[in-house]
């Protein structure tokens, strides 16, 4: 099997993007001081290598054998409280070690950006299995990215705030039920 071209240059953006976030990875492991944010951040380190390694793979032999492991979404989880109050940030123009929000929030928004281009780039796919390997990819990061979240609205470093009342009662007001379980019918 062959890739596209455009495929090749997708896969490289990600192979890229795959080097910087486990090479971070590997430097918030050692600079981690929470128990919980090193343990999470461990937990993860071996999906993101295994998905760097599948998509070598992918760059070497146009398919890879091998299939992601991405971790299951906790569905248990309580919604974490909502805080009055946050703790200020500013960032730091001089440092020589990251404190956890810093990491926390970091690993948060390599998560993010990277499940983006996961999905992007599964679009602009044509190989079916690639495809399938990048939408794997972009739950992989969409998972871990809540489980981080979690933990910094736990800290109180990233606000948690619910919809107004109001807000929802509009949204209620202007959308109904289709009443077709097979709305295609209704055209036969």
């Amino acid at each position: 099997m062959q890739l596209g071209a455009h495929e090749a240059h997708e896969l490289n953006e990600l192979l890229m993007s795959c080097t910087n976030s486990i090479q971070c990875m590997a430097l918030f492991i050692n600079q981690a001081q929470d128990p919980r944010l090193r343990d999470m951040i461990m937990r993860h380190y071996s999906a993101h290598v295994q998905d760097y390694n599948m998509k070598v793979e992918w760059a070497n032999q146009a398919m890879s054998r091998d299939q992601l492991n991405v971790p299951p979404l906790d569905m248990t989880a309580p919604m974490p409280a909502v805080q009055n109050q946050y703790m200020p940030m500013q960032p730091q123009v001089k440092l020589s070690q990251l404190d956890d929000r810093s990491i926390a929030t970091s690993y948060l928004l390599t998560l993010k950006r990277a499940g983006r281009d996961y999905a992007w780039s599964a679009f602009e796919c044509a190989t079916p299995q690639l495809r399938a390997f990048l939408e794997d990819a972009f739950r992989m990061c969409s998972h871990q990215s809540y489980e981080v979240w979690h933990y910094m609205a736990d800290k109180g470093w990233y606000p948690v705030a619910f919809a107004q009342p109001g807000t929802m009662q509009a949204m209620t007001r202007m959308y109904t039920e289709v009443p077709y379980q097979q709305p295609a019918n209704v055209y036969r």
